[in-house]
C-alpha cells in the first residue's frame, strides 16, 4: 500500500486490426490510486497498447506487455491520452505504479526512464509516434537504424546513472532530465 494500490486485475480482450494486434480493449474501469492520494482511472472501453516503451528498447527493458509493470501501462496509457493530465505526472504515477504492481527500485527507475526516452525521442523524431509505427522485432544488429542505435545509447547512459541514484523519485527525475537535456 506504500506505493498505492490496483483496484484488482483488468478484464481486458484483443483488438485485431490491419496495422497490428496489439492494441486491448477494457471491459470494466480499471484503476489505481497513488501514494498520494490520487485516482487514476482507466475507464471501461479505453484502448490500451502496453507500456509505452521505444521498440528499439524491447530486448533491453521488456516489452509493452510482459512482467510486473503491465497493469501499470494500463493506467499510464490512459492518462497521457487525456489533454487535461500533464505528461511529468502521468510518468510520475507510472513510477510508484510499477513498485506497486511488483517492480523492484531498479527496475521501476529503469522503466521510467524508457517512457521518458521513449518521449524524448518521438518528440526528437527519432522514433515515429503514430500508431502502428514500428519496425520488424528481430533484426541483425547491422539493421538498425542509426536512431535507434541513439535511442538505445541514451536510454544506457540514463540507466548507468540511475544504477547509483537513491530510490527517491525527485532525485531520479533529475537525473533524467539531466540527460535529456539539450
Amino acid at each position: 500500500m506504500a506505493n498505492g494500490q490496483f483496484s484488482g486485475n483488468p478484464k481486458t480482450e484483443w483488438l485485431v486490426q490491419p496495422t497490428g494486434d496489439r492494441d486491448m480493449k477494457l471491459l470494466e474501469d480499471f484503476w489505481y490510486d497513488d501514494p498520494k492520494g490520487g485516482h487514476w482511472l482507466a475507464p471501461k472501453g479505453s484502448v490500451i497498447n502496453g507500456a509505452s516503451i521505444p521498440q528499439a528498447l524491447w530486448s533491453t527493458v521488456g516489452s509493452p506487455y510482459t512482467d510486473s509493470y503491465r497493469r501499470a501501462s494500463i493506467v499510464h496509457d490512459v492518462a497521457c491520452g487525456d489533454s487535461t493530465i500533464k505528461r511529468d505526472e502521468a510518468n510520475e504515477m507510472f513510477y510508484y505504479a510499477c513498485l506497486a504492481g511488483g517492480c523492484s527500485f531498479i527496475q521501476a527507475k529503469i522503466l521510467y526512464a524508457g517512457v521518458r526516452v521513449g518521449a524524448w525521442a518521438g518528440v526528437s523524431g527519432l522514433i515515429s509516434l503514430a500508431p502502428g509505427a514500428s519496425s520488424l522485432l528481430f533484426r541483425l544488429p547491422s539493421e538498425h537504424t542509426k536512431d535507434e542505435l541513439e535511442v538505445r545509447a541514451k536510454f544506457t547512459l540514463i540507466s548507468r546513472s540511475l544504477e547509483a541514484t537513491a530510490n527517491d523519485f525527485k532525485e531520479i527525475r533529475r537525473v533524467v532530465d539531466e540527460q535529456l537535456t539539450p
